[in-house]
């Protein structure tokens, strides 16, 4: 896990670049990943943007079904067991999936090709918090972006709209 806060003038970001293990990792690396995670999602104060990038290893299919918070309706397969676990996860914290939430051809959604090049799939994710989810424009997989490896770059566009902080002032009393 990679951990990095961003700070301006009108808001504080956090950004997650995580490495979640594979779908037939032992139950226990899975269970301490999750609670590494979620100590850092906790440790982050509530008023900043949360932002989590990476390969979860987690597919979440197209059934939103008891995830419509969470998932668009515009995911790629069926959902496996790091998919129930991730969305476990945000649901816990107020987390979106924006990789859901855009309708594109599926070479756009997918990012994950398997070694024979016959399999894709849609495994690495990005996360943010609830509050801004109206900021996130788009998530894709940009063709454009060849790096000759099995996970392919994607990228999501966000536009925050951004309040400035009120200023104080000073009160004197005089006596």
């Amino acid at each position: 896990m990679i951990k990095a806060g961003f700070h301006s003038r009108f808001d504080k970001l956090m950004l997650l670049h995580v490495y979640a293990s594979r779908n037939d990792a032992e139950e226990e690396v899975k269970g301490k990943f999750y609670e590494k995670l979620q100590t850092i999602v906790k440790e982050t104060p509530r008023h900043d943007v949360l932002v989590i990038t990476g390969d979860m290893n987690a597919k979440l299919g197209s059934d939103v079904e008891g995830y419509e918070r969470l998932i668009g309706r515009h995911g790629v397969g069926s959902r496996n067991e790091n998919g129930e676990r991730l969305c476990d996860f945000c649901g816990m914290n107020d987390l979106v999936i924006t990789g859901t939430l855009f309708p594109h051809k599926e070479i756009d959604k997918q990012m994950w090709t398997s070694s024979d090049g016959r399999t894709r799939n849609k495994i690495d994710h990005i996360l943010i918090i609830r509050k801004v989810r109206t900021s996130i424009l788009d998530t894709r997989v940009p063709r454009s972006a060849d790096f000759a490896r099995d996970h392919n770059l994607f990228r999501t566009k966000v536009k925050l709209k951004l309040k400035a902080a009120p200023q104080k002032t000073a009160i004197y009393l005089e006596r």
